[in-house]
């Protein structure tokens, strides 16, 4: 008898394989035993990625010469379309190539886009009119691969845990919790080590160290492959199914039946006996087809019902982006010194964003959801919804700190006539700065878990990487909406006066730009909450907002 429970543990998952299409047992796959290797990963990649992305804006301002606004619109433009790239990816991942092979390729493409990317900085006989198309080049065959490899890797990494096990249930959505706390811990290694490079040092190292963290990346996935869980493609494509019941939906309702007379018609010229088998193989064909679209109805409802919650979403993305554009310029005008000659490098303050997402999911993982749950006598604690309102909220407050400090920079600016003199420091510490940056990382720890989570969680079982791609395409287009609208306000205020985002900040007028987002994150939150209050989940959760 002793053995009994060990058969049970080698009985193949039912739809589960490995990546050669094998069975899979659960003792010899999956869990925190595959996982582990995923998010090793992403913490390389997120390393990487970051080492690029953070300090963008510096290296097109200082070595390429870009104006303030117009570096801050294309990183925003850019880093949208790294979060918009993942509906492709999405694609591809579930219909076309399946996850893992997604993963391997995109990785690859990676690892070539960031080699292009450092020679583009290094190769010093590149005239100006060739360097920058390269480099663009390169910054967008990265934003195509990292699209592409993001949907597909969190979806394999949730995908290493049964659902349907209630052990392994539970351990999903801690997985969440420590992919993000991983997450930041990337970031916040690019943040101590490569901005520091690229500002003192050289910004060939430091966009080729980026490369070489990727290619760290892609081995440690490899190395787990062979523990990985991987769900087969459908015979018919998920997006396809979508796309004919979207069809099947305006048909519906204008659909009509076959008359009495229409079915004689059908009939005529045939036997009696015939005419009965022929009307029941109609019947049956009909009732398989009204079967099928129905089902495929109601699959495609599952994904529209999510839109209200993705677009009230948006502006929460539009306040998240700043953090690496005018933040990071801010700081770049303030008392940066740490001792006697230590100079903090103004992108690395976002390591406080960070370094907040480390060190309090534990505290939410482990203390705060236990707590709450005994009040709300839910296992999750907050639901779904509640987490990431409570992230929307935390962003209103960040925008009104943002505000109230960049008020006190330029008030200080004047006191000691420097408006003028945009290249001097302006005696106001770094750490006036610190609050802002708090704010964000509390916000993303419950708002964008949240979002990743749910968008998961929601969307029909075969479509676990398009609903990781509407997640990330929230924040996509709130960076491309917040490029337009730095844009807009530039081209606006330049006519009538002084711009708001004036390469001179000393003259800028970032703080009203802050008081304009925090009063758009004020209504997006009254959005929100009803949209949220609205919202009946997938399947059946005690915890309803």
């Amino acid at each position: 008898m002793a053995s009994y429970p060990l058969l049970l543990q080698v009985v193949p998952l039912a739809g589960v394989v490995d990546y050669c299409g094998r069975p899979v047992s659960r003792h010899n796959s999956g869990s925190w035993s595959s996982a582990i290797f995923i998010l090793g990963a992403e913490i390389a990649e997120r390393s990487a990625y970051f080492g690029i992305s953070l300090n963008l804006i510096s290296y097109l301002t200082d070595c390429l010469g870009e104006s303030t606004a117009a570096a801050a619109a294309s990183v925003n433009t850019w880093t949208g379309t790294v979060l918009i790239m993942p509906l492709l990816g999405a694609f591809l991942a579930d219909s076309c190539l399946g996850r893992y092979p997604t993963i391997v390729a995109s990785s690859l493409l990676y690892v070539l886009g960031l080699g292009m990317l450092t020679l583009s900085s290094i190769l010093p006989n590149l005239r100006p009119q060739v360097q920058l198309p390269f480099f663009y080049l390169s910054l967008y065959l990265v934003a195509f691969a990292q699209g592409c490899l993001k949907p597909a890797f969190m979806a394999l990494g949730a995908d290493q845990f049964d659902e349907n096990d209630p052990q392994e249930c539970v351990l999903r959505r801690s997985f969440f919790n420590w992919w993000h706390f991983g997450m930041n811990v990337g970031m916040i290694c690019s943040l101590l080590m490569l901005t520091y490079l690229q500002d003192n040092i050289s910004w060939g190292l430091g966009f080729g160290i980026p490369c070489i963290l990727m290619v760290i990346a892609t081995v440690v996935f490899l190395i787990g492959t062979r523990m990985y869980r991987c769900y087969p493609l459908e015979a018919q494509s998920p997006f396809a199914r979508i796309g004919r019941a979207f069809v099947a939906m305006v048909r519906k309702g204008g659909a009509r039946s076959v008359t009495s007379d229409e079915s004689c018609c059908l009939f005529e010229g045939e036997p009696k006996e015939k005419q009965h088998l022929i009307a029941f193989d109609q019947s049956n064909v009909e009732e398989d087809e009204s079967a099928e679209s129905n089902a495929q109805v109601k699959e495609a409802k599952a994904v529209l019902r999510l839109f209200p919650i993705w677009t009230a979403c948006i502006v929460y993305a539009i306040v998240f982006s700043q953090s690496s554009t005018f933040f990071t310029k801010q700081g770049g005008t303030m008392d940066r010194r740490i001792g006697s000659s230590f100079q903090v490098p103004p992108a690395a303050l976002q390591s406080l964003i960070f370094a907040t997402v480390v060190l309090f999911l534990p505290i939410y993982d482990r203390i705060l959801v236990p707590t709450v749950r005994r009040f709300s006598g839910t296992s999750s604690g907050f639901t779904l919804l509640q987490r990431i309102g409570t992230g929307i909220a935390l962003s209103v407050i960040a925008m009104v700190v943002a505000a109230l400090v960049e008020g006190k920079r330029l008030k200080t600016a004047r006191d000691f006539g420097l408006i003028d003199r945009p290249n001097e420091t302006v005696p106001m510490s770094l750490w006036w700065l610190v609050p802002q940056y708090i704010l964000y990382g509390l916000g993303e720890a419950f708002a964008v878990v949240g979002l990743q989570e749910f968008f998961y969680d929601q969307v029909p079982d075969t479509l676990r990487c398009l609903g990781m791609a509407l997640f990330l395409s929230i924040m996509g287009v709130g960076r491309l909406i917040s490029g337009f609208l730095v844009a807009a306000i530039q081209e606006v205020t330049h006519r009538t006066g002084e711009s708001w985002f004036s390469n001179n900040l000393n003259r800028a007028h970032l703080d009203y730009f802050y008081w304009l987002l925090a009063g758009l994150s004020a209504i997006a939150m009254i959005v929100y909450l009803f949209f949220a209050h609205a919202y009946v989940y997938k399947k059946k959760v005690s915890d309803a907002l």
